[in-house]
């Protein structure tokens, strides 16, 4: 086993991740995806992605569904398997002090983010809770002024955790540019779940540290629930 790396400051190349380990993961983050958007999620290329699911089905850790839009899902057995592959993954590495740290530092910040997406989807009018219009300007400057807090305190998690695993490395840049949409202007790259929203991508790096770490999303120590919005 691999000695851990300190928390910070090491300087060793992040550890690239092994492909079949990489689309194994992106099926699980998509939930049924195409191999395109699993290749996208992942940072590999398509016809890689097509390549090595053709494998992984005759092994039966990934099922291909055309209805009712075609797309690939994990299996049991590949949900299983994969989480084999990522703790091997981790203890090879040496990196699984740092990624548990970036997962507890993630979960104390992680209530602040969701109480933010209901603010942006709800406000308050004469003591009632109404679907946000973005009619108020000032409500919606106040919460946009929170999720600006929320990204400086996440932007460390995640530069430490890409640090350490390459495959973590396209979070910063996506949340920071989900921000950067919401500021100039389309509350869309907030909440909207069909695109690369600041919650979506929130949710999928949530769901990366679970799957990355083994721990079941029910059994978590959250104040909040998280739900897709």
């Amino acid at each position: 086993m691999a000695e851990n790396r300190s928390l910070v400051g090491f300087e060793a190349m992040p550890v690239p991740s092994d492909p079949d380990l990489l689309v194994l993961l992106g099926v699980r983050l998509r939930s049924f995806a195409p191999a395109a958007v699993v290749a996208g999620t992942v940072g590999l290329d398509t016809d890689e992605v097509e390549r090595r699911l053709v494998p992984l089905e005759r092994a039966g850790l990934v099922a291909f569904r055309d209805r009712p839009q075609p797309g690939w899902l994990l299996t049991t057995e590949g949900r299983a398997h994969g989480e084999r592959l990522l703790a091997d993954e981790l203890d090879q590495a040496g990196v699984r002090t740092v990624v548990a740290d970036a997962y507890r530092r993630f979960l104390a910040i992680n209530p602040r983010l969701l109480d933010a997406c209901t603010d942006w989807q709800l406000r308050t009018v004469d003591g009632a809770r109404i679907v946000n219009d973005h009619a108020d300007a000032a409500h919606d400057a106040a919460v946009l002024d929170r999720l600006v807090a929320i990204d400086a305190a996440v932007q460390p998690i995640v530069a430490d955790l890409a640090e350490a695993l390459a495959r973590f490395g396209g979070y910063g840049p996506r949340l920071a540019g989900a921000l950067a949409k919401v500021q100039g202007g389309d509350p869309d790259w907030f909440t909207r779940p069909t695109i690369d929203s600041f919650h979506t991508v929130w949710f999928e790096l949530h769901e990366n540290l679970l799957a990355t770490l083994g721990i079941e999303r029910a059994t978590e120590p959250l104040t909040a629930s998280e739900e897709a919005t």
